[in-house]
């Protein structure tokens, strides 16, 4: 088997898809291929046949012919038999998928990214997996017990006047996805659906949040607090006077907390 293994750059329309591939890929996926290709570029060559035939890297290739590229980067593996090209096919897409993750490592870099303002979504990391962070992150005492576990928020100290609404969200997306429904010509029960959807896109502003917290009227106050848009703790609430507690929750804190009274 030739090991001195050389980087041909081919056009696109010349390399061949396997039919029996059994991997499949979603637009999802291939979009997410995609963005990672134009942040670092085509580092993964796609491993082909002496007939151009993909062994590796079907997404890849769509990932490409998404994003426009006339040729990609692929290396030939010339002197695999039948056999081995069958079962290459299905161990280079496995073997990926055996591997595991330090969590606590994984989350430690993932926050790094975040303070650096890099793109998540080019991470391309599953539900599972992000759902495993966040729980090592949230963990606190004893790890054995879910009722010791403590979620850590951020902090955001109000330091300046009641700033205009415009400043606390970022609605452009959720805007653009709602013209595009309501001029669907979907059944009504579906387009109120996904306007409802639409809105996970607002981009929200939370220190400009608080601010705007810090400076509202009680009802409003209250009703960011019941959209979870601020979550206030009883202690610094009172010391900051940012929340004026009513008797009957007053009552309840010097009752749960005698202590403090």
């Amino acid at each position: 088997m030739n090991q001195n293994l050389e980087v041909a750059y081919i056009a696109t329309t010349d390399v061949i898809p396997y039919a029996n591939n059994p991997r499949t890929h979603s637009e999802q996926q291939v979009a997410q291929v995609a963005a990672s290709i134009k942040e670092f570029g085509f580092n993964n060559p796609i491993l082909l046949d002496e007939h151009n035939g993909i062994i590796a890297g079907h997404g890849r290739l769509a990932a490409a012919q998404k994003l426009g590229m006339e040729l990609v980067p692929t290396i030939t593996l010339a002197g695999l038999t039948e056999a081995q090209r069958k079962a290459y096919v299905i161990a280079d897409n496995k073997l990926t998928e055996n591997g595991g993750w330090d969590t606590d490592i994984l989350a430690g870099e993932v926050d790094r990214l975040k303070e650096l303002n890099f793109d998540l979504d080019i991470l391309a990391l599953d539900d599972d997996l992000i759902s495993a962070i966040k729980l090592d992150e949230s963990i606190s005492g004893d790890s054995d017990n879910p009722y010791t576990q403590k979620v850590e928020i951020p902090v955001y100290e109000p330091t300046g006047p009641k700033p205009e609404l415009e400043s606390l969200y970022d609605a452009t997306k959720a805007i653009e996805l709602c013209a595009a429904i309501t001029k669907s010509a979907l059944p009504n029960d579906e387009k109120v659906f996904l306007l409802a959807a639409a809105n996970r896109h607002v981009v929200l502003n939370f220190e400009q949040i608080a601010n705007y917290y810090a400076n509202s009227s009680a009802e409003c106050q209250e009703l960011m607090e019941d959209s979870a848009l601020v979550i206030i703790d009883f202690d610094k609430a009172i010391e900051n006077g940012y929340v004026a507690l009513s008797d009957k929750i007053s009552h309840q804190y010097l009752v749960d907390y005698p202590d403090e009274a």
